[in-house]
This record gives C-alpha cells, sequence and structure tokens, in this order.
C-alpha cells in the first residue's frame, strides 16, 4: 500500500499546522503546504500530490481563478480537490461538477474525523489510524 501524499493550501498557520498534524499522526499521509495559492500551484505540478485539501477563502488570487488555473494544466488537471473552508456555503452543486471539488469540510472541522471525511471523499479505500 502506498503512503498518500496531500498538499494543504490555506493561508491561516495556525490551520495549516493542525491540518498537517491530523493527516500525517493519524492517516499517516504525506503532506505538503502551501501558504498561498500560487506557492499551491507551483507545488502541485512539482510534487503531483495524490490530493489538494484547499482553504477557499485564501486570500490574494481568487480561489476559482486557482481551480480553473490547476484544471488547465494538464500536470494538475486531475488531481482531486477537497474545500476545507468556513466559507464554502455558497458553493453549488454545479461549481462542484465544473472544478471537479471532491467534496467541503466546512469550519469549524473535527481534527479527529477529518481524515477519514477526506478519505471517503476521495474514495479511497478504508486504512486503519494509525496510533
Amino acid at each position: 500500500m502506498t503512503t498518500k501524499t496531500i498538499l494543504l493550501i490555506d493561508d491561516e498557520l495556525n490551520v495549516r499546522e493542525v491540518v498537517e498534524l491530523c493527516l500525517k499522526d493519524l492517516a499517516g499521509w504525506n503532506v505538503i503546504t502551501a501558504e498561498s495559492p500560487l506557492d499551491g500551484l507551483f507545488k502541485a505540478a512539482l510534487a503531483h500530490p495524490d490530493a489538494i485539501v484547499l482553504d477557499l477563502s485564501i486570500r490574494g488570487m481568487n480561489s476559482l481563478r486557482f481551480m480553473n488555473q490547476l484544471r488547465s494544466n494538464p500536470e494538475t488537471q486531475a488531481i482531486p480537490v477537497v474545500v476545507l473552508s468556513a466559507k464554502a456555503r455558497w458553493i453549488d452543486s454545479q461549481i462542484l461538477q465544473q472544478y471537479q471539488v471532491a467534496g467541503i469540510i466546512l469550519k469549524p472541522f473535527d481534527p479527529v474525523t477529518l481524515p477519514i471525511q477526506i478519505r471517503t471523499m476521495l474514495g479511497w479505500d478504508f486504512m486503519p489510524i494509525c496510533d
């Protein structure tokens, strides 16, 4: 079984740290972090992660513009995206389908169940939680 790699894009350091620890310690995944959409696009093309966890409230580049660039690049277009955001309530099923978003997890989230939610949204087989 291959270890999954997640690219986490969130501009809040505290959130990045909590999510990174949850995904590493509870799921045993490799986590690459990015503090901006631009950094995230670069790291996605370079690292080819298995999935991206994206905060839609990120400042700077518009989130939908980020998704357009992600989906238009042949190197990143197939990477599944899970949105982790407090401001994602406006996203409807049409936007989810258009940008191929696997699912939305609203903040505040439960750190203990976060890896299970992500795994379920991505359709990854169940893997036991690490001790």
